[in-house]
């Protein structure tokens, strides 16, 4: 699946869009595994109520399911006017 990272997630993971190959039921499962890999994504998904998640361009929640989507977005909280 494509990960995607914006703003000061990409900055601290340092690429804006990876293929990751996973077993991952759940967002939170994925996030446990990237952040398994080095001290970056650690860092990156330190603070999750800090972060927002859309799975397939629909915001979503850390605990849905990833069977079936193609890309994961990860991004901090939007603000608008």
């Amino acid at each position: 699946m494509d990960v995607l990272y914006f703003a000061w997630v990409r900055e601290r993971i340092g690429v804006p869009k990876e293929k990751v190959d996973t077993g991952a039921a759940t967002v939170a499962d994925l996030v446990r595994e990237l952040s398994a890999r080095e001290e970056r994504y650690a860092l990156a998904f330190s603070d999750l109520s800090a972060l927002r998640v859309a799975l397939d361009q629909d915001l979503s929640d850390f605990d849905a399911p990833l069977d079936g989507v193609r890309e994961v977005a990860f991004f901090p909280p939007m603000t608008g006017g």
